[in-house]
């Protein structure tokens, strides 16, 4: 009986997970470009790092933790806008979209660890370098993010993604 009821709990948390993960992709896929982009972070743009820098300098130079958030969210919406040019575009470059993507994911993953380590007090040389590679990754994402919106949103590149 035990079994049952569990095989039941465990059938009934299975569905509900894939009916939620329907009802968002689903929401996804019905965004608009401009609300899309809307949610890009523009009073942030990155600035020019210098590789010899203290962790402390890097840090600063990156507006600290707000600096590292905005990346992150913005990451997540450059991806999102990957998706809407696959999705809506038909002559897509795969390859860019698999580095777009990629990037994307880097990034937030090396400024999540960044984060919770500087929530932890532990700001050094290992997270200055992961903050140094999200940044690099990030300014070339940017760069590679000026051949979808010509596409999609014509002169809003320099204006959202802070290159020129």
């Amino acid at each position: 009986m035990l079994y049952l009821v569990c095989l039941l709990f465990a059938t009934g948390a299975v569905v509900a997970v894939l009916l939620r993960s329907s009802a968002k992709a689903r929401r996804r896929n019905q965004q608009s470009w401009e609300s899309i982009v809307s949610r890009f972070q523009p009073a942030w743009s990155l600035p020019e790092l210098n590789q010899c820098a203290s962790p402390e300098e890097r840090w600063q130079q990156l507006g600290g933790a707000h600096g590292l958030w905005a990346m992150y969210q913005n990451a997540k919406v450059m991806l999102e806008m990957a998706d809407y040019a696959a999705r809506n575009t038909e002559a897509m470059d795969a390859e860019l979209l698999a580095n777009l993507r990629s990037d994307a994911l880097q990034i937030r993953v090396l400024v999540a660890g960044a984060l919770a380590k500087y929530a932890l007090h532990q700001l050094n040389e290992g997270i200055s370098s992961n903050v140094y590679r999200a940044a690099s990754l990030y300014r070339e994402m940017t760069g590679r993010m000026t051949g979808l919106l010509p596409v999609n949103a014509g002169a809003l590149a320099p204006q959202y993604l802070g290159v020129h």
